[in-house]
């Protein structure tokens, strides 16, 4: 968990008020640095000092206690949410490109999680306050199907086949270039970046990571992949197809400057099967391709074509 920060400066003499030095110094707003110092949480030289506008004087130690962020408790949001399937144990829904799938710091609304909440009857409470129900995760910008549980009994169940892989999960991605091969598979270990802890690399001291890949059509400057994850690690597709030197499309964090100009990351959750947490039975479904992800294969020189008419829902309807 998170813990309380101090942070000390040393004034100098030029006029600046308390907030100001606090905030250009801490990164913090002035609002919010003015805050904290009205809230008791500034010593001036090991005083306590609740007067923003105060300026100290040339020299003086100034410490700053930044409390711990505490985790947004989601609220249930009428937001517009396409449910494939649901019974008492799960739900299989469609995460649209650009929503966030829990909420996190600069994203406390609008989430997958908040629609959930008023969609959905009940959740899981394994995945906490922040992350009730949800059995895996999507980037913000790949859209598809997301698995949620209802109940914790499912929860468990439904991560036991995660790790087992039992559960399949395909994807389609529109890729930079042609590839001279029809199917591949990528076995990299994938850690955060140690140039840009933003971003993930792979990285031989990392965690084993597993793509495997199939062409389903070629166009121009980009081909269009069918690939399936036997891990699932975080940008898992989206390094791996950069390592190959052949980037999802869109991708703003691991495309290339001059890529194919299209709406959107063209990464999409297809297809997912797996087996019912309470009654054993296999369970297959498939999502309906997004009109901007169409616009990025059409932009691509792929007109929609008869295999991406595959059965939207239903266990067994579904193709992996």
């Amino acid at each position: 968990m998170s813990e309380a920060t101090e942070r000390i400066i040393r004034a100098v003499a030029d006029g600046r008020r308390l907030d100001v030095l606090l905030a250009e110094a801490g990164g913090l707003s002035r609002s919010r640095a003015a805050a904290l110092i009205g809230d008791g949480r500034c010593a001036v030289n090991g005083s306590t000092e609740t007067r923003p506008g105060l300026t100290p004087k040339a020299g003086a130690e100034i410490a700053l206690t930044v409390p711990a962020p505490k985790p947004a408790v989601p609220q249930a949001e009428e937001i517009p949410l396409t449910i494939l399937y649901q019974d008492a144990d799960l739900a299989v829904v469609v995460k649209p490109c650009g929503m966030v799938v829990h909420p996190a710091p600069g994203n406390e609304s609008g989430t997958l999680v908040n629609a959930l909440l008023s969609a959905l009857d009940r959740l899981s409470g394994i995945g906490g306050e922040t992350r009730p129900g949800i059995v895996h995760r999507l980037d913000k910008d790949t859209s598809g199907l997301l698995l949620t549980a209802k109940n914790d009994a499912a929860q468990r169940k439904l991560s036991e086949q995660l790790q087992a892989r039992t559960m399949e999960k395909h994807y389609l991605a529109l890729a930079e270039g042609e590839f001279r091969e029809d199917a591949g598979r990528v076995d990299k270990a994938i850690a955060r970046s140690k140039k840009d802890r933003k971003k993930m690399a792979v990285d031989p001291a990392g965690r084993e990571a597993v793509t495997e890949w199939r062409v389903l059509a070629r166009g121009s400057r980009c081909t269009l992949l069918d690939v399936h994850i036997l891990t699932g690690r975080t940008h898992q597709i989206r390094v791996h197809l950069q390592s190959l030197g052949h980037p999802v499309c869109g991708d703003p964090i691991y495309g290339l400057p001059r890529g194919l100009k299209v709406p959107r990351l063209m990464l999409h959750a297809r297809t997912l099967a797996f087996d019912h947490p309470r009654t054993g039975e296999r369970m297959r479904f498939a999502a309906p391709i997004p009109e901007d992800f169409r616009r990025g294969l059409r932009t691509g020189g792929l007109p929609d074509e008869d295999w991406l008419a595959l059965p939207c829902a239903g266990s067994g309807g579904g193709t992996d």
